[in-house]
């Protein structure tokens, strides 16, 4: 059989294929046939598609040493760097040593998913956390800000401080995979008419698969980067069925469980809370109502996880038990109201002093932070 010749994407200039859904270049068989069908018709690759078409942007990821090469691209042009960010896992969604590629250009760090924060969390403290943190990371970000991506709120005001940073340059929008980055950039598209018009009328300016280029009007452009692959996200743990039981879409609901010493709370299989020694109090947990919750005694928590994991502690599933990671264990010791974090599941509130053990994947973070509410 003679070998079919290389198609490439008209669009963003990267090779057709049609087995991995979220790698460049993906489009179904179906809809290539169809392409094929017309020997004079340009070849879009799904993404390109559904941008030229719906005014909709796909996630698509590089490798990292292809990231590397994007960030030093971005280091050597005078530029605003948008950095998303999720706040329900700043650890895993944090680009490994930004700061030394950005440069003197100014950043701002924008933190996703505001809409699923219960109610009564102060936004302000939340703003300084992720200010906090960025600064921890080398990070300095000339504004913070939250917003939803999903909902659109305060794009509007991202909008703004993007009028009032680039000074008439190029905006680089950059983030880990799973933070919402092109879901975000679809609602800029959508807020600003003369951008949707434009894209919906012309070839993509961008011709390379290291960047989307929209056009702001003026000769400068707002790029769309691929998001890097950080080994430290729990959703790559994860398939998309159960990735949505840890991912909420409305805000959370607190609750709380009152704990003598020596009990044990589950986050279904994923993590794992032991009240190790202190005086009985309440502890709340922040997390998506569909993760079960298990309260067991810690004498038998080896014991009962060994047993459950993949049946009753979900996710994950017993047929993917054996390419899991394992627990990893991490002790605190509280002597403030503290949030105990557990990267891309949600967070502990423990308001009173006491001894603590957090359990997450290997590789998965867990950390601690003033308690925000």
């Amino acid at each position: 059989m003679e070998k079919q010749e290389a198609l490439y994407c008209i669009g963003c200039g990267s090779r057709i294929q049609t087995e991995d859904k979220t790698a460049p270049g993906f489009i179904p068989k179906s809809a290539l046939a169809k392409q094929l069908t017309d020997e004079n018709a340009d070849i879009y690759c799904q993404r390109c598609f559904r941008l030229r078409h719906y005014n909709e942007i796909t996630p698509v990821s590089i490798a990292n040493d292809e990231f590397v090469s994007l960030l030093n691209e971005i280091g050597n042009h005078d530029a605003l760097i948008i950095n998303v960010i999720d706040i329900f896992d700043f650890n895993g969604s944090i680009i490994p040593g930004l700061h030394r590629f950005v440069g003197h250009n100014p950043v701002i760090v924008v933190g996703n998913k505001e809409d699923v924060l219960p109610r009564d969390v102060s936004r302000g403290k939340v703003r300084q956390w992720l200010f906090d943190q960025s600064h921890a990371q080398g990070l300095r970000p000339d504004e913070t800000l939250l917003v939803s991506s999903r909902t659109g709120h305060n794009v509007d005001k991202l909008m703004a401080l993007i009028d009032q940073y680039r000074l008439g340059r190029d905006v680089y929008v950059v983030g880990t995979t799973n933070v919402g980055k092109s879901t975000l950039i679809n609602q800029i598209i959508q807020e600003n008419m003369a951008i949707k018009d434009l894209i919906t009328t012309s070839r993509f300016p961008g011709t390379t698969l290291d960047r989307i280029e929209i056009p702001f009007g003026d000769g400068h452009t707002l790029i769309d980067t691929p998001g890097i692959i950080h080994e430290h996200q729990i959703a790559h743990l994860l398939s998309p069925k159960d990735l949505n039981l840890i991912a909420p879409q409305k805000p959370l609901k607190p609750k709380t469980y009152q704990l003598n010493d020596n009990q044990t709370i589950f986050l279904g299989g994923l993590g794992r809370f032991d009240y190790i020694r202190g005086d009985r109090q309440g502890i709340i947990v922040y997390a998506d109502d569909q993760l079960m919750l298990h309260r067991t005694k810690l004498e038998n928590a080896d014991a009962f996880y060994a047993k459950h994991v993949g049946e009753l502690l979900v996710p994950p599933r017993a047929k993917d038990l054996a390419d899991f990671p394992k627990l990893v264990r991490h002790e605190f010791s509280i002597n403030t109201k503290t949030d105990i974090v557990f990267g891309g599941l949600g967070w502990i509130t423990v308001a009173k002093a006491g001894i603590v053990a957090a359990y997450a994947p290997e590789n998965v973070d867990v950390v601690v932070r003033k308690a925000i509410i």
